[in-house]
């Protein structure tokens, strides 16, 4: 069991971000009073959301995860659906990867151009 500020320093994330996983209803740590307490399971959450959002899904799409867990014991409607969400996360990253690749091969094109023409590569100016 720990406090917001020691939940917050293990994940490597502000109190603030832990009070608005828990205002979305992705956590719901326990209350003494005022002070939040959170759970190993809190904790596992909070890495899962984490993990969620470093790999690119929206928060609904992570709250979708958190809670077919919570549903199905055995976790396979939960797998089902996570494998379509990676294929089509793959899918968009490699068309993103596409479109990068080929702004870069323009940019490096532009860039050696110029220092060509800096070098005095340049067409002869006529007066």
């Amino acid at each position: 069991m720990l406090g917001i500020q020691e939940a917050a320093g293990l994940l490597g994330v502000t109190m603030r971000t832990l009070r608005f996983y828990e205002d979305k209803g992705l956590i719901a740590p326990q209350r003494a009073g005022t002070m939040r307490i959170y759970s190993r399971r809190e904790i596992g959450r909070m890495q899962l959301i984490l993990r969620g959002k470093r790999l690119g899904f929206s928060i609904r799409e992570i709250k979708e995860f958190l809670d077919l867990y919570e549903v199905d014991p055995e976790h396979v409607e939960q797998v089902r659906k996570l494998r379509t969400k990676v294929s089509e996360r793959i899918k968009d990253l490699r068309k993103q990867k596409r479109a990068i690749d080929q702004t870069l091969g323009e940019l490096v094109s532009i860039e050696q151009q110029a220092a060509a023409w800096l070098d005095g590569n340049r067409p002869d100016e006529e007066g």
